[in-house]
């Protein structure tokens, strides 16, 4: 499997383009076309995404044609949150999805990180079920107003990683 850091202009348009097919097919049932169309403009357009990198400190890392991933490290609170973790519906089932958080967890170990985390929303059943395979559980209960009337209903969900001395052996 091929991973590459993003940073080119083309590795940002291609995780655009990755974001808006995984987020209308997965998230329009779920949330509704409007607030898709939404989200996608203010976090995941090619001018979030760049932002995001060049000035929040966001890692993103791209399967081309399959999926991605982004990591916003807090060094300084010894965790990191696994912000994005998608894959293209027909990807599925091939564990790459298992891949992608294990590859988050390696790279929380090399910033001397102790807790990955993420967000999901309630609603979102399947991806929950995965997290909580993959060892997340969940830790609090989140409403947050993203602005243009809509809100993110969501768990928080965390995992306690191994030591970082232990994650570089």
């Amino acid at each position: 499997m091929k991973w590459e850091r993003v940073g080119s202009p083309e590795q940002i348009a291609a995780v655009a383009a990755l974001a808006r097919e995984t987020w209308r097919q997965h998230y329009v049932p779920i949330i509704g076309a409007a607030q898709v169309d939404y989200m996608l403009a203010k976090f995941q357009s090619a001018a979030a995404i760049a932002r995001q990198i060049a000035a929040d400190g966001y890692e993103y890392y791209l399967v081309p044609d399959a999926g991605y991933l982004a990591l916003a490290p807090d060094v300084a609170g010894k965790s990191v949150l696994l912000s994005k973790i998608y894959v293209k519906e027909d990807r599925r089932g091939t564990g790459l999805g298992r891949a992608l958080v294990e590859f988050a967890e390696k790279r929380a170990g090399e910033l001397g990180c102790r807790e990955l985390w993420l967000t999901v929303n309630r609603r979102n059943a399947g991806s929950i079920a995965f997290y909580e395979r993959m060892g997340f559980r969940k830790t609090d209960e989140l409403v947050t107003d993203i602005g243009g009337g809509f809100v993110m209903d969501d768990w928080r969900m965390a995992k306690t990683l191994r030591a970082a001395e232990e994650a570089r052996d």
